[in-house]
């Protein structure tokens, strides 16, 4: 039985797989471009052509969903060699109507669950997420993934970004696997030592500090908040302070906004809208800053190199 039908017929709990999403580039502009039934049989038959491709590979279609594959392997690398194989027989299809056809992709080797066909859990999650930050013609994976890979294959391996997941306690290093190399090529070695904003916010008697650790904070008229701002402007859940990679962003999703002060510049309001906290300054929930209330947040940010 080959592998690929193993990840079809075991249900049996979590599994090490790969998932790989392609998805075709701007489609909307093909079906501006070529109207409906021209662009719908383009796409058919892009997406056939990867498919095929991947099946060949050792791979096996979970399900299309528009405009995108999603793909699961055995292997990663089988994965990885999979996705240069579609680039490049995408690349030498020639153009429809002088419109380029340009998939991006993204792979992920982890564990997944498969339910009813489907495949769920964190790689399907991390996977998609490539994908989403992929530019047209490139394909993205994590440095776990790269390190399962053959040596042969390290050459051909850019990073790119770390990036921070909701709900992954963890970073993600992103590598873009680079299927067009040629000689010259610069391999990026690994970024130097980062300098990672920490915060430290101050309310009433409570202290908070926010470091290269935390992944993000609620604050809010609920008691189930990090931090309770008891004032009844303040929505139940009215913000969040989330780390993006080496800085934190306030972001606003109350109903009556989040006003924020930078020390040294005039105030300005945050309404489900979000900003970087940089140097020192005040937040205030659901109204301009009132020193008689005493609910407004200071803060102080500062740098420390992880």
């Amino acid at each position: 039985m080959a592998a690929s039908d193993r990840i079809a017929n075991d249900v049996t709990g979590p599994q090490r797989i790969a998932v790989l999403f392609a998805d075709v580039c701007d489609s909307t502009q093909l079906y501006e471009r070529l109207g409906d039934a021209k662009a719908l049989a383009t796409m058919s038959r892009c997406l056939e052509m990867a498919r095929e491709v991947a099946v060949r590979g050792g791979g096996r279609l979970v399900k299309t969903m528009g405009d995108e594959l999603m793909l699961v392997f055995a292997t990663a690398t089988q994965a990885a060699e999979s996705s240069v194989a579609i680039q490049e027989k995408v690349s030498s299809v020639a153009r429809v109507d002088g419109l380029r056809l340009d998939f991006r992709i993204g792979f992920h080797f982890g564990e997944a669950i498969e339910r009813d066909g489907d495949v769920f859990g964190d790689s399907v999650n991390t996977a998609a997420r490539l994908v989403a930050l992929a530019k047209a013609g490139q394909i993205l994976t994590s440095s776990s993934t790269m390190a399962g890979l053959p040596e042969t294959a390290r050459p051909l391996m850019r990073e790119v970004d770390t990036i921070t997941v909701k709900g992954k306690q963890v970073d993600l290093d992103v590598v873009e696997l680079l299927w067009q190399a040629t000689a010259d090529l610069t391999v990026i070695s690994r970024r130097p030592l980062l300098a990672v904003t920490e915060v430290e916010l101050h309310h009433g008697a409570s202290t908070i500090r926010l470091g290269p650790a935390t992944h993000a904070i609620t604050l809010g008229r609920d008691d189930y908040n990090d931090l309770v701002i008891k004032d009844q402007r303040a929505s139940r859940l009215h913000a969040r302070i989330e780390r993006r990679r080496d800085k934190f962003a306030l972001v606003d999703s109350s109903a009556n906004g989040t006003w924020i002060t930078f020390e040294g510049e005039d105030e300005f309001l945050l309404h489900h809208q979000e900003c970087l906290l940089k140097g020192r300054g005040r937040i205030s929930f659901g109204r301009p800053f009132d020193s008689s209330l005493g609910e407004a947040v200071s803060f102080a940010c500062s740098d420390a190199v992880v």
